[in-house]
């Protein structure tokens, strides 16, 4: 099921808020949260629940072998077995046909490719199975157990099929004692209208022009190749991100507080600040379980920060532009170390802009481009080579038509709500305006989110396929 679909906004939610509602006690609550999340994945995945229940069960037994071996062989034991069926599961599901595909290149074999689907939601919840049992292991969180109340955790439809990636220990005292007050209904609502309103007008909308030129990358002009990046670098931002704030906003309906997952990464002046504003959940989840890591017996801090991000590249999906991407960001973020923060922050703030602006559109020209060789034409079109003409006459009409569009896509990646609510906070009568002024804009994204939405065809969210 799709967040941006009129039969999830007007039916299953409403249905799932007046079953909760009317749930008495916290319990019978988690049940109500449990079948809808179930019916939830079902909706687009119903063999591959089997499979996500045969995880909640292996890592919930898992995570109580190593309570009652605590310290020993038997805890150490299980978090091996955990770990292993975690990324195997990924590995076999997500990754098995390229490493097959691969292996015949590089040998000359014919090795039968298995055509394995992918199970929706696969990388995230997989990631939040390791983060409760290396957490376990670690004694960060105490183990959940109640299957039900762990399977609540990974199962919770919020953030199943796309993330964030929420930990264990965010949710884990909010399970069993939470609670939900006006407040919290108004952010919930306001979040989730922002979030359909960045998928729907703006990440949609912006997908038509990147099919337009990134599309037919061999015709593309220099300024058409610019053109297409920079409108793909918005419409990944605007759809994920408009996903993560569905999620949050959902969350805080039921009473969870997610964590945040974006925080207005375009405003950032190098490739580390990018990073640590750009899809928060996977980067540090990586930062606290894997780079640390020692390699040969031997914490390196080099090596370690490459590893990081070559598995970055490879979580997003099983091609060798994957791989590059991450390597890519992975060697601007070690240039930035050696440089070090003090002599970066002396480089003038206009410069810096510019370098990390170029460095992140041309980041998501590889993103884009699975086929390497559509990859290198791109290369080739972005400095010139072998390109005929700077712009064409496509390139004019496209900026022209969609002018409106791209500005206000621009305004958007500021932290402009923020801005308001900065100014507004010791003004009484200026925070009920601001909030009054909220509940608008809320109500007419909603309004015409659902309009744009009546006669559209599927169009899932991007990360869907990660």
């Amino acid at each position: 099921m799709i967040f941006s679909r009129l039969f999830f906004i007007y039916l299953f939610l409403p249905a799932c808020l007046l079953t909760y509602a009317a749930a008495r006690g916290t319990k019978h609550k988690n049940t109500v949260l449990i079948i809808f999340s179930l019916i939830f994945y079902a909706w687009g995945e119903p063999a591959f629940v089997l499979l996500m229940l045969l995880s909640a069960f292996v890592n919930y037994a898992c995570g109580l072998l190593i309570e009652k071996y605590r310290g020993g062989k038997g805890d150490s034991a299980a978090t091996a077995f955990a770990v292993v069926f975690d990324i195997l599961m990924l590995g076999v599901f997500k990754y098995s046909g390229f490493v097959v595909e691969n292996i015949n290149a590089l040998f000359s074999c014919s090795i039968p490719v298995p055509d394995i689907r992918l199970p929706i939601g696969i990388s995230f919840y997989t990631f939040q199975t390791l983060s409760y049992i290396i957490d376990c292991h670690w004694e960060k969180v105490d183990t959940q157990k109640s299957f039900k109340n762990y399977l609540l955790y990974l199962a919770l439809f919020p953030q199943l099929v796309a993330g964030p990636i929420v930990r264990y220990s965010t949710i884990e005292k909010e399970i069993e004692n939470r609670s939900v007050s006006v407040s919290d209904v108004a952010y919930g609502f306001n979040r989730i209208a922002l979030g359909l309103g960045k998928k729907v007008l703006l990440a949609n909308q912006l997908s038509i022009i990147v099919d337009n030129t990134l599309g037919g990358i061999e015709n593309a002009t220099v300024v058409g190749a610019w053109y297409g990046a920079i409108a793909y670098a918005m419409q990944i931002y605007f759809d994920f991100s408009g996903y993560s704030d569905i999620a949050i906003g959902l969350g805080r309906l039921f009473g969870f507080h997610f964590d945040e997952n974006f925080r207005h990464p375009f405003v950032c002046k190098d490739i580390t600040e990018f990073w640590q504003r750009w899809h928060i959940s996977l980067s540090t989840f990586f930062r606290d379980y894997l780079l640390y890591v020692p390699i040969f017996g031997k914490r390196r801090k080099y090596g370690g920060l490459f590893l990081v991000w070559l598995c970055t590249g490879i979580w997003h999906g099983a091609s060798w532009n994957f791989v590059l991407w991450g390597l890519y960001y992975g060697l601007f973020v070690f240039i930035e170390m050696l440089i070090g923060k003090k002599r970066m922050k002396k480089i003038p703030l206009v410069i810096r802009h510019i370098y990390s602006k170029a460095v992140i559109i041309v980041g998501f020209g590889i993103f884009y481009f699975e086929k390497l060789s559509n990859l290198g034409i791109f290369f080739r079109k972005i400095v010139g080579y072998g390109s005929t003409q700077l712009i064409g006459l496509q390139d004019r009409i496209s900026l022209t038509n969609n002018m409106y569009l791209l500005i206000t896509a621009v305004i958007c990646t500021f932290p402009l709500i923020e801005g308001f609510k900065k100014l507004s906070e010791k003004n009484f009568a200026a925070k009920s305006a601001v909030n009054s002024a909220a509940a608008l804009c809320s109500a007419a994204l909603l309004l015409l989110s659902s309009i744009m939405l009546v006669d559209a065809t599927t169009n899932p969210f991007l990360y869907f396929r990660f």
